[in-house]
């Protein structure tokens, strides 16, 4: 049941307003005991899902067992990243997600139903895995919270996503992830339905129902002077609650390019971006824009690393940024990289195929760590004076010396198409 389903393409949601929708909808869970509540991390920061775990927080007060960030891969929050985006809420009630331990596995998705998904290409069952807190805690209200917004991996962030990827196991991570990889990322990103999110909501339909999840779903948007604002809130238990979120987030999260760009540049903001594992964005989400030929360019003053956690780093730089076909090749050769699937589709997503150059400019990495993944490098201090994000606008802009090209400010807040895309 959908409890709240409020938004449109030009709509201002206050933080009160946030406020009073989210607690009218609580009020129809005001005698859960043990709520456990899982946002996002620092690489959604923009979601509200900060602002809104501290109304959960403020709502239920020692009711509010724990919070379960939904980390997938990535890093633990530190205290400091905790602080900044959950001003309010207490450290001790944090919680670390580990994906390859503390899990349980609530059933399986065959094999076969994969296969037709895939149309062919791919044969293999998927777990359907979770954080032991969600069925082991003792909870009556999980409240999962964070941001529809157009995705690589699964078309339209979040949903079943937070629960099965974000605080999913190893199996259900790389598998998904590859799906969505070898079935073409062009075909899923700003789409609601694909074939990952078929394998999701089918363990949400077949195994999931015990788990008492509500869903606290933001849509953000852009306003002409760069400003963000929440365009939408969907609350509900359900499919209807997510669809509606995706229906809007198609009409506010994607920008339709009025020609591709020869040349794009991307910033990414130190704070949430610091591995070219979260980084990449700026490839996935333009990818759909930039002319062939053109080249992207990317502001990382934050990127240290290449994957978030040390074996998928040390893939990356082992093989490299390689592209579809050769990905499929080096997984049929090594069997670390048939074991480490999310690797791997990695690999592919990070690839601009030859379609496009991808030059990094990266605060904490060298230009022999870069290229050797099959990047273009540039000094990043010469970049940033060129191309400097404080004076660039989003979309297209020229430089005094006549260059024209198209400003992204963040990619992790939308994706960027051809004209002739539409979503489905």
């Amino acid at each position: 049941m959908t409890l709240v389903a409020r938004g449109g393409p030009t709509e201002q949601i206050s933080d009160e307003e946030l406020r009073r929708e989210l607690y009218q909808a609580l009020d129809q869970y005001a005698s859960a005991r043990r709520v456990l509540a899982v946002p996002p991390d620092m690489s959604r920061f923009h979601s509200r899902a900060g602002t809104l775990t501290r109304f959960v927080w403020d709502y239920y007060g020692d009711r509010l067992a724990a919070v379960l960030p939904a980390i997938g891969t990535h890093y633990p929050m530190t205290p400091a990243e905790i602080d900044e985006m959950y001003p309010g809420v207490p450290q001790q009630l944090f919680r670390e997600h580990n994906w390859k331990k503390g899990l349980t596995t609530l059933g399986t998705v065959p094999a076969d139903y994969v296969e037709e998904l895939s149309e062919g290409k791919l044969n293999f069952s998927w777990d359907a895995q979770v954080n032991s807190l969600l069925t082991d805690g003792g909870m009556d209200l999980i409240l999962s919270i964070g941001q529809v917004v157009p995705h690589e991996v699964i078309g339209m962030a979040n949903y079943n996503k937070n629960i099965f990827v974000g605080t999913g196991g190893r199996d259900g991570i790389n598998k998904s992830h590859y799906l969505g990889a070898v079935y073409g990322m062009e075909l899923i990103m700003g789409r609601a339905d694909n074939p990952v999110r078929s394998v999701l909501n089918y363990a949400s339909r077949h195994f999931a129902q015990a788990l008492p999840i509500v869903y606290v779903l933001t849509v953000i948007g852009t306003e002409a002077d760069g400003s963000l604002v929440v365009r939408g809130l969907f609350i509900g238990d359900d499919e209807d609650c997510f669809y509606r979120a995706a229906e809007l987030s198609a009409q506010v999260n994607l920008t339709r390019v009025a020609r591709p760009p020869q040349k794009m540049v991307v910033y990414l903001d130190p704070s949430e971006f610091k591995s070219t594992w979260i980084g990449n964005k700026s490839i996935y989400r333009t990818r759909m824009a930039i002319a062939d030929g053109g080249e992207l360019v990317v502001l990382a003053p934050g990127v240290a690393e290449f994957g978030e956690d040390k074996e998928n780093d040390r893939l990356i730089r082992k093989y490299g940024y390689v592209g579809v076909d050769r990905v499929l090749e080096l997984v049929a050769e090594h069997q670390e990289l048939a074991d480490s699937l999310g690797a791997a589709a990695h690999l592919m997503h990070g690839s601009s195929e030859g379609r496009f150059r991808v030059t990094y400019c990266p605060g904490k990495l060298s230009r022999e760590e870069i290229e050797s993944v099959g990047f273009g490098y540039a000094d990043l201090t010469e970049m940033m004076e060129r191309y400097n994000p404080e004076l660039l606008r989003p979309g297209f802009n020229h430089l005094s010396d006549g260059e024209e090209l198209f400003f992204v400010s963040n990619p992790a807040l939308g994706l960027w198409v051809r004209p002739d895309f539409a979503a489905e």
